[in-house]
């Protein structure tokens, strides 16, 4: 399918209008129209109609064409019975004037403005020869006849490419798509389009676009915020575009050449996949452009700031500036989606990309919008899966998702979320989806407990702080704070735009403020398929130069790993540890986050936190202790060391500052039997039925041998696992048929562990 390239003059009057005119062509055919764009549209229009009804048309003769303005001096005159009256004073003239060449080598100038087209021979006649033909023009016309070749308010050279396909191609047979098929995928194709949910609710939307890229040509930004449904509305109006196409019986279709499918899904990663050496990826992107052209394709890709971020070192060298010639002359059109901060990213790293596309945008649903596009899905599904679905499930999903992640779009992931739990369902052979069954996939998908999920069960307190108390000992202040975070929570008085909460774990080491994050997750978030949900951060890491964009980015461009993470599962609790030793950029970095929950790279890509508990710990003020050892200290202001350490705008953003105490001997006991606990309950000793008893004595014994004044309880482990855990491995093994009985903990005469039956 060859490209032909026209020279098109547009320029706008001084009432705002603007007409297009083709250069190549003596009757000077024009469009004219409010904006430059749709006056190029008209000329667009008629010249693929007119390859349609003329196939032997040929291409346009007009080469290097080029845009000059002389200066033509014209005076006006009045005749009356065969007399002339000239004017007194000569009017100027601005003449746009467009020259080139024609293929056999002869020189050829046209006057638009003027509808007036002649042959020269050389350059340096031109500008005489153009005075020569306006002033013939102009001759005889009276000053109001004159006024309608005024100049123009501005004027310029602009080029408008036709993709010509001639009828005979219906006897050829169907193009190679070798390249296109190696990196993209055909939207038409049934089986693509099924994984893909159908634009319920979208359909002024689908047919906006449908009109833009399949009447008029153009390439299109979708702009919204993630789940709004851009990708859905793309599929939905290809589907259209082709359900039309078949319709109106196309040339491809004759002879029984059934069209090759025109609209190709693909990535800026796939473009450049495999790809090595200099060079390479470029002429796979040529290859990939021709063989759109010879189909009149379209090619779809879901992330516009991939182009700009892919192919190369910057923006300068990616493929979005490879691409960015054939999209200004029409050589190529593109469907991509974006964010709006994804697009004005582009706008900011590459400029004059993001302007060769129409902008088409889609706001999220509302409640009413949202609830009718749920109640399409369910009953698609229903029709489909041949389930009941009860009242309720669709109000209820809505409500669990506003409620929880209010900062996601509609329709967002409440459509996946319900063709999975129809889908269970139906493999389950349930034979109905209920409320109950919504509830119990919300918790899989978030870990969030079901006494949160419904209002209807009450949360008390003190249950929440005595379940605080039993896993972190000793710190009533700190367990105070994480039962008040919990009950706010569940009462739905948390901030929806910020952390659940940001939370400053200060007091020296080995005192259970890593163990309190590690409570509240399993608390808050540890009810799902997914049962750990602590991310862990040794802020250590994130000093010196480079930290900052290390905590956003991946050496590749790629989001960090916190990134990935938070973006695959929100409901987590962040722990940054040793908070002070991050660089101050770092700090910079965090202030968005705390404020407004949000994390935003260069490139304008977003990661939410208002699904997450933010805690930091801190050994500031903690070598301040007037005692060390068992016993109560005169501990530190930690609130006052956090001030002077951290700039008031990040103290600021701190919703409490949580001290933990040191170890007292009371405290080492509770945690050493805690411990002794949880050993008792590991696979081994269950398995066997074998159960683990101790002595006071021994108790005492490793509690003072496990506590350092220095790192607190933190070598209790380490103690525990020496003389406890080992021994009583070898105690196991050698008594295989060991069942069924008790093992005694106690101190021998050595004062050393040992194990009696």
């Amino acid at each position: 399918m060859p490209a032909y390239r026209f020279p098109v003059l547009v320029w706008e009057d001084y009432e705002g209008w603007f007409t297009a005119s083709l250069v190549d062509d003596e009757g000077f055919t024009s469009g004219t129209a409010r904006t430059a764009a749709d006056a190029m549209f008209q000329l667009r229009e008629y010249l693929a109609w007119s390859y349609r009804e003329f196939p032997w048309r040929g291409a346009p003769d007009l080469q290097e064409a080029r845009l000059i303005t002389f200066r033509v001096e014209s005076r006006p005159e009045y005749q009356f019975d065969n007399r002339v009256y000239p004017c007194d004073e000569s009017i100027a003239l601005r003449v746009p004037c467009v020259y080139g060449k024609q293929e056999g080598g002869m020189l050829v100038c046209a006057l638009p403005t003027l509808g007036i087209q002649f042959y020269y021979y050389e350059q340096q006649t031109l500008k005489e020869l153009v005075t020569h033909y306006a002033q013939e023009k102009l001759k005889g016309l009276t000053p109001q006849q004159v006024a309608r070749f005024l100049p123009p308010k501005n004027a310029a050279l602009e080029e408008l490419t036709i993709n010509v396909q001639h009828k005979e191609r219906k006897w050829q047979s169907q193009p190679s798509l070798e390249n296109l098929n190696e990196v993209a995928e055909p939207l038409g194709e049934r089986g693509l389009r099924r994984q893909f949910s159908r634009a319920w609710g979208r359909e002024k939307e689908v047919a906006d676009l449908a009109r833009r890229s399949g009447r008029e040509k153009a390439s299109v930004i979708l702009v919204g915020e993630s789940g709004v449904g851009k990708t859905a509305v793309l599929v939905e109006a290809v589907r259209q575009i082709e359900r039309e196409a078949e319709k109106a019986g196309t040339d491809d279709d004759d002879e029984g050449v059934k069209p090759p499918h025109r609209y190709w899904l693909t990535s800026g990663a796939r473009l450049i996949a495999g790809m090595k050496y200099l060079g390479q990826w470029e002429e796979r992107v040529e290859q990939v452009i021709e063989e759109l052209s010879g189909i009149s394709g379209v090619l779809c890709v879901d992330n516009l700031l991939e182009l700009v971020r892919t192919g190369g070192a910057s923006p300068a060298d990616s493929v979005a500036m490879f691409l960015l010639p054939y999209l200004q002359r029409g050589e190529l059109r593109l469907i991509a989606e974006a964010t709006p901060s994804e697009l004005d990213a582009c706008r900011r790293l590459l400029t004059g990309f993001a302007d060769v596309f129409q902008v088409l945008k889609l706001e999220p649903f509302n409640r009413g919008q949202a609830l009718n596009a749920l109640g399409r899905v369910a009953a698609n599904l229903k029709q489909n899966l041949s389930l009941e679905i009860a009242d309720g499930v669709v109000d209820l999903i809505y409500r669990l998702f506003r409620r929880f992640v209010p900062y996601q779009a509609f329709p967002g992931r409440t459509v996946p979320f319900l063709r999975e739990l129809c889908e269970r369902a139906s493999v389950e052979r349930a034979g109905e989806v209920t409320t109950r069954r919504v509830i119990d996939q919300f918790i899989r998908q978030t870990g969030l407990p079901e006494l949160f999920l419904r209002d209807e069960i009450a949360l008390d307190r003190d249950d929440v702080l005595r379940t605080f108390r039993r896993q972190v000992i000793g710190q009533e202040g700190a367990c105070r704070i994480a039962a008040d975070l919990i009950v706010t929570f569940k009462a739905g008085m948390n901030d929806p735009n910020r952390p659940l909460g940001v939370l400053l774990f200060a007091g020296p080491t080995g005192v259970g403020k890593t163990e309190m994050a590690k409570a509240i997750s399993r608390f808050m978030f540890g009810h799902g398929e997914q049962a750990d949900r602590l991310v862990r951060l040794d802020m250590s890491e994130y000093s010196g130069w480079g930290a900052a964009e290390r905590l956003r980015t991946a050496p590749d461009g790629t989001p960090s790993e916190l990134i990935k993470k938070v973006r695959e599962q929100p409901f987590v609790v962040l722990l940054l540890d040793e908070i002070e030793k991050a660089d101050p950029e770092v700090f910079d970095v965090l202030l968005s986050v705390f404020d407004e929950g949000r994390l935003t790279d260069r490139y304008g890509r977003t990661t939410t936190f208002r699904s997450a508990v933010i805690v930091m710990t801190s050994n500031l003020g903690a070598d301040k202790l007037d005692t060390v050892g068992f016993g109560k200290p005169a501990g530190p202001s930690y609130a006052a060391e956090a001030m002077s350490f951290f700039r008031p705008e990040f103290y600021n953003r701190i919703d409490a500052i949580v001290r933990f105490n040191p170890l007292d001997e009371e405290m080492i006991l509770a945690i050493t039997r805690k411990e002794l606990q949880e050993i008792a309950g590991r696979e081994g000793l269950v398995n066997a039925g074998v159960r683990l008893t101790w002595t006071d004595e021994a108790l005492n014994y490793l509690a003072r041998e496990g506590f350092d004044p220095r790192y607190g309880a933190r070598p209790l482990q380490r103690t525990l696992e020496t003389l406890v855990v080992a021994p009583l491995a070898r105690f196991l093994i050698e008594r295989p048929a060991l069942r069924e009985t008790t093992v005694r903990l106690t101190l021998g005469p050595d004062k050393r562990v040992k194990f009696d039956l």
